[in-house]
């Protein structure tokens, strides 16, 4: 009879025990909140560095500036970045729109004399693949030739033909089209 006397006080002794452990942990806890003599001061937060400003513009988007007295290296894909020709529906002259692009990408050519270009003649979807590789075949030769005309070396150029296999934009619709009639500018020697 008396281990049966015997087990309630070793289980309320053993649930004191654990009350006044936790209470004394809490008090603990507090102390350190409170800055208690001993304790580590809390580490400092890493600092984020600000970002780097952005450099400054000259020419372009996208086009490096050299340090402060010197001059920036020519870089043909970069300042050789000649525009499209546009061309109007089932037409392969070129519109007065096209004549100052090509002119505009004559002028760069003639200050680099080695560059050597590919004219890529496109074509919308409409009609037959044939057709739309010879219309493409009709519209890079006729800007061969105005290039040509104004003094740019026809050994230089070089032409080929995609029709309607690589569009700019794989739409449907008249401004999709629009943007797919065109003579692309490629240069071949970087």
């Amino acid at each position: 009879m008396k281990s049966r006397t015997k087990f309630p006080f070793v289980l309320i002794f053993m649930l004191l025990v654990g009350v006044l452990a936790a209470g004394c942990a809490q008090k603990a806890a507090v102390k350190e909140d409170k800055g208690a003599v001993g304790q580590v001061p809390p580490q400092p937060q890493p600092q984020v560095a600000a970002p780097a400003p952005a450099p400054r513009v000259t020419e372009r988007p996208g086009a490096p500036v050299p340090p402060q007295g010197q001059a920036r290296q020519f870089d043909f894909r970069r300042d050789l970045m000649l525009a499209d020709v546009q061309f109007e529906f089932d037409k392969a002259r070129l519109t007065a729109e096209g004549q100052r692009i090509a002119r505009e990408n004559a002028e760069k050519l003639k200050g680099r004399p080695q560059a050597k270009i590919q004219i890529e003649g496109h074509a919308d979807e409409r009609g037959t693949a044939e057709y739309n590789l010879a219309l493409g075949d009709r519209r890079a030769a006729s800007v061969r030739v105005y290039l040509a005309q104004l003094g740019i070396a026809p050994d230089r150029i070089f032409t080929i033909s995609y029709g309607e296999e690589r569009p700019a934009d794989p739409g449907h619709n008249e401004g999709a089209w629009a943007k797919n009639r065109r003579a692309h500018f490629l240069i071949t020697n970087p």
